[in-house]
């Protein structure tokens, strides 16, 4: 239940971005928008009470929310705020003979004091791997797009010289770069993930996407494999050094180096 002004406003933000599919969502918004005037007190109110519920009821229950075809590609949106995570699940599917981009699912955490730190870009490649973490039985060989409004977001995966964070998230993203896309798209027309960002659910167990305090996303190896090359390989890049001047020299100081 939004407590103040803001967050009410965060909340019709988000459930505005679903509003074509929500009916009579002006009807039940009308009275949510009145408090957020400035001139207006706020105070939930019956009437205002029952208006939120409704609007909460219709965005968490069909004919909105989709089930997964798993023949079809994923969109992941993605926003993060110096308040918290956010995502929302979205899959184009054929509905009454037309093409209906709808949500699946929704996920949003606090951050955590550690995270508070971050500054803009970071903490979007924090949302970045969060995300996909979270809704791993969704993604896990799945085709998505990822769609965020950070530049820096984009180039996460290409970046040649990140620091220690980026460098481990870029690891911990590695198994879904075959099929992952990510797509920069503008803040405005941003607002539903905005929205589960902003208005975050508390980290506790309750939440679908809850992280234990001090926990660190953890980067699972699926294989190691070991492979003998033999000697004849390596007698054969030994031979190649020989043909480059500058290696052949720098190698035959360091075998003299050796044998002194």
């Amino acid at each position: 239940m939004p407590q103040n002004k803001k967050e009410m406003m965060s909340f019709l933000g988000f459930a505005s971005y679903y509003r074509q599919h929500l009916k009579d969502f002006a009807i039940h918004a009308r009275s949510l928008y009145r408090i957020c005037d400035q001139k207006t007190v706020f105070e939930m109110t019956q009437e205002r009470i029952q208006a939120y519920e409704k609007i909460r009821y219709a965005l968490t229950n069909a004919p909105l929310l989709l089930m997964p075809d798993w023949k079809l590609p994923f969109k992941l949106h993605i926003h993060a705020c110096g308040e918290g995570l956010g995502a929302a699940l979205h899959q184009v599917q054929i509905v009454n003979d037309k093409p209906y981009e709808g949500p699946i699912c929704f996920v949003s955490r606090q951050i955590k004091p550690t995270e508070a730190r971050y500054g803009a870009s970071p903490m979007e490649c924090l949302c970045l791997l969060w995300a996909p973490e979270k809704l791993h039985y969704y993604l896990d060989g799945s085709v998505f797009e990822v769609i965020t409004n950070c530049n820096a977001v984009t180039s996460l995966l290409n970046m040649k010289t990140p620091n220690r964070h980026m460098l481990r998230w870029q690891i911990a993203i590695q198994e879904y770069r075959g099929n992952m896309t990510i797509v920069n798209k503008a803040g405005n027309i941003h607002m539903n993930d905005d929205g589960l960002s902003r208005w975050e659910l508390p980290n506790k167990p309750e939440n679908p996407a809850y992280v234990p305090t001090g926990a660190e996303p953890q980067i699972s190896i699926e294989e190691i494999n070991i492979t003998d090359f033999g000697t004849e390989f390596f007698e054969e890049v030994r031979e190649s050094y020989k043909l480059d001047r500058n290696c052949h020299i720098i190698t035959s100081l360091l075998d003299k180096d050796f044998k002194d």
